[in-house]
C-alpha cells in the first residue's frame, strides 16, 4: 500500500492531529462526552487522552464493528473510568445510541462530540450525510460533529487506489460533499480545510498534493 501511496502514512498522522485537536476544542468549550465512530484500532494520542488533557473527567465510548479491535480496545481500556469500547455499526446510529454499554458512560441528553474521522470515504455521500443528520439529530443542542476523509485530485493515485482491493469501496468525496455533511451546523472556523491547514487556522486546500484529509468539525446550535 505504501508503495502505491507514498504519503498515506503522513495524511494518517494529520488525521491523528486532526481528531485530537477537536477533542481538545470541544473540551475547551465545556463537551465533556465522546462518540468516536468506526474507532478502528487503538491510536496514541487517543480521544480520551487529547480530551482528558484539557478536562480530566471527559468520558469516551469507542464503536467499531471489527470485534477484534474491540477485543483490544477493551484490553486497553480495562481500568479507565468513564471509557468504553462497544460493538456496533455506525451505518445503524439508532442501534448504536441505544447500546447499554454507551448508555453507561453517555448521557445522551446532554452534548456529545461525535467523531467520523477517515470513515465516511467509505460510504457514498448521500448516506454518509443520513448518517451523519441522524446522529445529530438525535443529539442536543452544543452537539459538535468532526469529519475527516481522504480526498485525491491525483487520478493516476485515485485509479490505483480504486484497482486495490479493499473491504468497501473507496468514495472521493470533496468539499462539497463535507458541506453536506455538516449541514445545518454552525461550521466552526476555518471552515472545511486540508487537515494542516483546518489546524493553523488557515483553511483551504493545496494547490499542489496529490492527495490529502480535508476535514471540518461543526456545532449544532
Amino acid at each position: 500500500m505504501l508503495k502505491q501511496d507514498p504519503d498515506l502514512a503522513l495524511r494518517v498522522r494529520h488525521n491523528r492531529e486532526f481528531v485530537t485537536a477537536v477533542a481538545g476544542r470541544a473540551a475547551e468549550r465545556g463537551v465533556t462526552q465522546f462518540l468516536d465512530l468506526g474507532a478502528g484500532l487503538p491510536a496514541r494520542p487517543s480521544v480520551h487522552e487529547a480530551a482528558r488533557a484539557v478536562s480530566p473527567r471527559a468520558r469516551v465510548v469507542y464503536v467499531d464493528n471489527d470485534p477484534v479491535v474491540v477485543s483490544h480496545a477493551r484490553a486497553l481500556l480495562a481500568t479507565g473510568e468513564g471509557l468504553a469500547a462497544v460493538p456496533g455499526d455506525l451505518r445503524d446510529p439508532e442501534a448504536v445510541l441505544a447500546d447499554p454499554a454507551l448508555g453507561d458512560v453517555i448521557d445522551l441528553s446532554r452534548p456529545v462530540c461525535v467523531i467520523l474521522a477517515a470513515v465516511t470515504h467509505f460510504l457514498p455521500a448521500d448516506r454518509a450525510a443520513e448518517l451523519t443528520a441522524r446522529y445529530m439529530g438525535a443529539l442536543p443542542p452544543e452537539s459538535w460533529l468532526a469529519v475527516s476523509f481522504a480526498h485525491f485530485v491525483d487520478e493516476e493515485m485515485l485509479a490505483k487506489l480504486y484497482a486495490m482491493h479493499t473491504t468497501a469501496p473507496f468514495q472521493n468525496h470533496g468539499t462539497a460533499e463535507l458541506s453536506a455533511f455538516l449541514d445545518g451546523l454552525d461550521v466552526l472556523p476555518p471552515g472545511i480545510a486540508e487537515a494542516r491547514r483546518w489546524l493553523s487556522g488557515v483553511g483551504g486546500t493545496p494547490a499542489d498534493a496529490g492527495a490529502y484529509m480535508l476535514c471540518g468539525a461543526g456545532i449544532k446550535g
